[in-house]
């Protein structure tokens, strides 16, 4: 969606991650929005005010008490004028005044004063991120409508390494374009459908201790399911074991082995929309042993492989129950698109994204994607982008697809 016209106003409060706001300012006028800025305290003593002055063309907002814009009820004003306002980066003290509708400094009380959409991009430690307050104080917010984009994991400013991240400034502008989108005239909705996505790996046992699996994170089948919730479907994700946070406002069903996979989306059904994002394992340990196998002194122990239910051919197979558009994706190291194609015929399903996961493709666990869509039509070649912006692209693409009626 294009952002020309659209008034973005930017909450900066105190963080490292402050730096980043500055791409975001220039990444959104490139796109046509006008942008001003809340300096917080904090936030001055990572970013200046000429510099966010210099970036967005605008006077930058910093005191609640500012004789000259309070004549006028300044916070007011900045508050209603925008379509939309960004806390970037959002500190676990600004999300906690938030959720207490405190109004102590210009950027909280604008925010209480709001009456349009907000979209928070929280930043970091990763311990102040999984404290108890904080998932506390932003399971408040969202339960009253504020967004979230991210926080994402990784290392940390602080030297530790886990969630807490600001999300990267691509996908904070993917969620602006969600944000602005939901209420524009002509953008495609998925309102009144339900999808069912699938996501991350499977566990497969050998025994009570170890597992057969690969290597996803999960990333995008997530993304997906928060990018077709945010365009007004009911979501449920059903995902093996991964590391990630719940999208927001999207069912998840957490399960280990593909035969628990399988049985979750037949629970799940009927669905007007199914995406086969997980990496399910192929083959599963026919006989799982009771206890833990031991490698004594002799050779190892010879594993019996059974084949895994395919949940890709079962949800495209015809019949009443059948979604009306059925998404799979095929993760290739070589011959990608001719594989892609295959595997789109073979498995009976509508459309096929094709990615390139061999070493040093940096696809399974990274933040980046580059896929191809192939579909009855022919195919089609995306850029590289992060898998947030991948995710809202399939989503658009399948709204427009439903709201021509050109769903198969």
């Amino acid at each position: 969606m294009a952002l020309s016209g659209r008034r973005v106003l930017l909450i900066v409060s105190g963080g490292i991650a402050a730096y980043k706001s500055l791409d975001l300012i220039r990444r959104l006028r490139d796109r046509g929005a006008s942008v001003r800025c809340i300096l917080t305290r904090g936030g001055a003593e990572f970013v200046t005010p000429l510099s966010l002055a210099a970036l967005s063309g605008e006077p930058v907002y910093q005191d609640l008490f500012s004789l000259k814009d309070e004549t006028e009820m300044g916070h007011i004003r900045l508050s209603r004028d925008a379509d939309l306002i960004v806390v970037a980066p959002a500190t676990a003290d600004l999300l906690a005044r938030m959720a207490a509708g405190l109004a102590d400094d210009l950027a909280a009380t604008a925010l209480l004063a709001t009456d349009k959409p907000v979209l928070v991009a929280p930043a970091m430690n990763t311990r102040m991120w999984d404290h108890p307050a904080t998932r506390a104080n932003m399971a408040v917010l969202e339960s009253r409508g504020v967004l979230r984009v991210g926080p994402a994991a990784g290392e940390l400013a602080c030297g530790e390494v886990g969630e807490g991240r600001m999300a990267e400034v691509a996908d904070i502008l993917a969620a602006i374009e969600d944000a602005l989108g939901r209420d524009s005239p002509g953008e495609p909705s998925l309102a009144g459908l339900h999808a069912v996505v699938t996501s991350g790996p499977t566990h497969e046992p050998i025994d009570p201790v170890r597992y057969i699996a690969n290597r996803s994170s999960g990333k995008q089948g997530h993304a997906i399911a928060a990018a077709l919730a945010r365009l007004g479907a009911r979501v449920t994700l059903v995902s093996g074991p991964t590391a990630l946070p719940d999208p927001s406002g999207v069912e998840v069903v957490r399960v280990e082995s593909a035969l628990e996979m399988l049985a979750a989306c037949r629970a799940a059904l009927p669905a007007h929309i199914a995406v086969c994002a997980a990496a399910v394992a192929d083959w599963r340990v026919a006989n799982v042993g009771a206890g833990k196998l031991k490698k004594g002194g002799g050779a190892p122990p010879a594993l019996e492989l059974v084949l895994n239910p395919d949940i890709l051919a079962h949800l495209s197979a015809p019949g009443p129950g059948r979604p009306a558009l059925v998404v799979g994706f095929a993760a290739e190291t070589g011959d990608l698109l001719a594989n892609a194609r295959s595997k789109r015929e073979t498995k009976g399903c509508d459309w096929i994204v094709a990615n390139n996961v061999s070493t040093g493709s940096g696809t399974f666990g990274g933040d980046a994607n580059t896929v191809h869509l192939l579909s009855a039509d022919g195919s089609e070649s995306w850029p590289p982008m992060s898998k947030a912006e991948v995710a809202r692209r399939l989503a658009r693409r399948i709204a427009g697809a439903f709201a021509v009626g050109a769903a198969p």
